[in-house]
């Protein structure tokens, strides 16, 4: 690691932005780096620059004294005003520079030219990012150099620490659930008799990448094994929404499909139509087993062991930080070649 200039005398009371604008995996990934900050400037003020998407896993994070969530285009509402989502960005400016940051964390290791123009447009000070020989890497002027060994996202985004004198192994992820989403969903599995059932066991059976994508019927033969196995029940959980959402596709279908397979059985379909929603489910499962993916992340951080599905994602980079896990990946890079038995010997592991 390099740079140009290196900070050793940091005010106790310095400003700090993280910026960190990608899925929700990401940003959770992020979280040791915060988590570090904070226990090395325990007066500071930390803010985190997310969208509107992901920052829900901030919340209740008692590293982070403030969340700016911004609104992708791409994430805009059909139909919403494109004028009004401008104005929102530059609401979202003025609010940043009113804060008088002293450092942005471009958090991502690899360069973002629109992080970059966020913490510039900021007014920051001090702006923290790995350099690549970039265009405009000469407006980093805390630069670190990236390692060809990225190793862990959770690594490779803690390494930006340097410049702050900030070094060792990153700590866990940090996630809070809602308590009062949890409550709700308690008191929906003890009216199907499920809570009480031990152990829980949270299948999520959406991915983003085909790649990722285990048949369901894969799913409904690995729920019945577990069952007979001495599962007390199943969650079932989704990415809510139609197939052909064009903002968020979803597999309400699949979902369907999947309960009419195992009609008889201790599994409680539970529909989380926001974040709070997955993360309380999640929560409440003694293991876990999904794709590579955001709830995989989730589960890593709410501390669950897990088996872990990957298609041709690199295994290194995304594998479940600081858990116990099984990662299942073919040779072929599709999900779909990993056998139910392979599943279930890997959740058996786990116990």
């Amino acid at each position: 690691m390099s740079g140009r200039m290196r900070v050793t005398t940091i005010p106790p009371q310095a400003k700090f932005l993280v910026i960190r604008r990608d899925n929700i995996g990401d940003l959770l990934c992020t979280t040791p780096l915060i988590r570090a900050l904070r226990e090395r400037f325990p007066q500071a003020w930390i803010g985190v620059l997310a969208n509107t998407y992901n920052a829900p896993v901030l919340a209740g994070n008692p590293d982070i004294d403030l969340v700016y969530a911004y609104e992708k285009a791409k994430h805009r509402q059909p139909g919403s005003s494109f004028l009004g989502w401008l104005l929102r960005r530059f609401s979202l400016v003025r609010e940043l520079r009113r804060q008088r940051i002293d450092y942005s964390i471009l958090a991502a290791p690899g360069y973002q030219a629109s992080a970059l123009r966020f913490a510039r447009l900021a007014g920051t000070k001090h702006v923290i990012g790995y350099v690549h020989g970039q265009l405009f890497a000469k407006q980093i002027d805390m630069p670190v150099t990236a390692d060809p060994a990225q190793g862990h996202e959770v690594e490779a985004t803690f390494r930006l620490l340097a410049p702050l004198d900030i070094a060792g192994d990153p700590p866990s992820m940090r996630l809070s659930s809602d308590m009062a989403e949890v409550a709700a969903l308690q008191a929906q599995l003890a009216a199907g008799a499920t809570a009480a059932r031990k152990p829980l066991i949270g299948l999520h059976i959406s991915a983003r990448k085909p790649q990722q994508r285990w048949p369901i019927a894969n799913f409904a033969e690995v729920a019945r094994r577990l069952i007979a196995d001495g599962a007390g029940g199943v969650l079932l959980l989704w990415a809510p929404g139609a197939t052909d959402d064009p903002l968020h596709p979803g597999d309400d279908e699949k979902a369907q499909a999947l309960m009419s397979m195992l009609a008889g059985l201790p599994v409680m379909p539970v529909a989380t139509q926001r974040l709070p929603q997955l993360i309380a489910a999640l929560s409440l499962c003694d293991r876990v087993i999904c794709a590579d993916g955001g709830a995989m992340h989730i589960a890593a951080a709410l501390g669950k062991p897990i088996v872990c599905l990957f298609g041709n994602s690199d295994a290194v980079r995304w594998r479940p930080w600081g858990v116990p896990y099984e990662l299942l990946q073919a040779p072929s890079g599709d999900v779909a070649d990993v056998s139910v038995a392979a599943v279930h010997e890997a959740e058996r592991r786990l116990r």
